[in-house]
């Protein structure tokens, strides 16, 4: 059994001053047990965590986690821990959210988050 999950691209672009975010790969298939790695650039860098969200079909986006570039750890929304999740920069724009090792649970839609202090908007 195949897991899909699916990386949304977000951006806003109908403020010019928008911070844009951009999240690979678009689409990700995965073998249930092998590592997942989706990655969001921020295009900008400022002092606010990247939330990472899990979206199934016909359902709300629940809080996966958070991370701030130059900390250790992510902090964890409920239900979710290291066990199965976590997060890492490689930059202070560029993130990383893992899943350790794919379930079938884990299909969804996934999206990063941050604040974008030029227009005081979430994007």
């Amino acid at each position: 059994m195949l897991v899909a999950l699916c990386s949304l691209i977000t951006a806003l672009t109908y403020v010019d001053a928008a911070k844009v975010l951009t999240q690979t790969p678009a689409v990700h298939t995965a073998s249930p047990g092998q590592e997942v790695v989706l990655k969001c650039n921020i295009e900008r860098p400022e002092s606010y965590y990247v939330s990472w969200y899990k979206q199934v079909p016909g359902g709300t986006p629940q809080y996966v986690l958070r991370f701030y570039h130059s900390h250790s750890y992510p902090e964890f929304g409920t239900g979710f821990s290291s066990d199965r999740f976590n997060s890492k920069a490689s930059s202070n724009i560029d993130y990383q959210f893992v899943i350790k090792a794919a379930e079938a649970g884990d299909s969804a839609v996934y999206y990063c988050h941050t604040w974008d202090d030029s227009v005081k908007e979430h994007v």
